[in-house]
């Protein structure tokens, strides 16, 4: 694995941003995981699902963020192919069911904004639960049958992935079989894992902006789009950067050794360092129960001690 063909210096720069960024990553989400689970103030559906992305977060980012660590100080690492598959397939199971807990979050909001007296009695514990098994169960088959059939490949090009994990198109590259029905068969599977839980997030989110322009004040209004304006941050970023590497057709996707940082590269690193950062960020700094949540934690630990 070839990673990042940059000049030494900028390596170690990339090496201490990507660090910090990891540390402050898992740490993030799992004070969100472990806030969600003993916090009353934080019992709610829209916190279960938040822990659950959390998860995902820290599945995503764990296996590919340290191997990408090890990239930037040495000039190449050594995988097998069984441990390539692996790594792919733990990205497209933490990408489908990020996809779908984003989805499920949206309409969560949903029903709390736009039907607020039917909320609890609709999104009880059972359903959040059902939910949520469903979105995993989902997000563990997804990239079961491109795994297959790209099993099937002989590999008998140059055994050097441009890249800094094993994603299809960089392994596809290295086949010398032919792999263009693997390439439709993925970009139909991407293009539905994307535009399903996609078009659930616009009409949530047109259902909510129609309730929201009927309210009177527009305290009342900013009050309510605020609860929901995090989620909208979120999925913006996550579904812009998909969108840009999986389901839009292109006719670069080429990894040339020649390259110094290719946009692939770039795209990617948004998804897989940058996004798992600011999903904690955005949903914690932003929030007011959390705040709270932290404080009376760290309140109670301190009497406590």
């Amino acid at each position: 694995m070839i990673g990042f063909q940059i000049p030494l210096p900028f390596k170690k720069f990339l090496f201490s941003i990507f660090l910090v960024t990891y540390m402050f990553t898992i740490s993030g989400n799992v004070l969100i995981i472990m806030l969600s689970s003993v916090s009353q103030q934080l019992n709610k559906p829209m916190y279960f699902f938040l822990s659950n992305l959390s998860v995902c977060e820290i599945l995503l980012t764990t296996n590919i963020v340290p191997n990408m660590l090890c990239l930037l100080m040495v000039d190449g690492v050594i995988i097998s192919v069984s441990e390539c598959f692996l790594q792919f397939y733990m990205f497209g199971t933490s990408a489908t069911t990020e996809c779908f807990l984003l989805a499920v979050m949206s309409y969560d909001r949903y029903l709390a904004i736009c039907s607020p007296l039917h909320y609890t009695s609709i999104m009880n514990e059972r359903l959040c639960v059902t939910l949520a098994v469903i979105v995993w169960t989902t997000g563990f088959m997804a990239t079961v049958g491109t795994i297959i059939m790209m099993s099937s490949l002989q590999f008998c090009k140059t055994n050097g992935i441009d890249h800094f994990f094993c994603d299809r198109e960089p392994i596809l590259s290295l086949s010398c079989s032919d792999t263009s029905e693997i390439k439709v068969e993925a970009l139909v599977f991407s293009f539905c894992i994307t535009l399903w839980p996609f078009i659930i997030i616009v009409w949530s989110y047109i259902s909510i902006l129609r309730t929201i322009l009927k309210m009177i004040t527009s305290k009342e209004r900013y009050k309510t789009f605020s609860t929901c304006s995090s989620h909208l941050i979120v999925v913006s970023m996550y579904y812009g950067t998909l969108i840009i590497m999986y389901v839009v057709p292109s006719n670069n996707q080429s990894f040339n050794v020649n390259k110094l940082l290719s946009l692939d590269k770039v795209v990617s690193v948004v998804y897989s360092v940058v996004t798992p950062l600011l999903n904690p960020m955005i949903y914690s700094l932003r929030n007011k129960k959390f705040q709270t949540a932290v404080f009376s934690s760290v309140l109670r630990w301190s009497i406590q001690s």
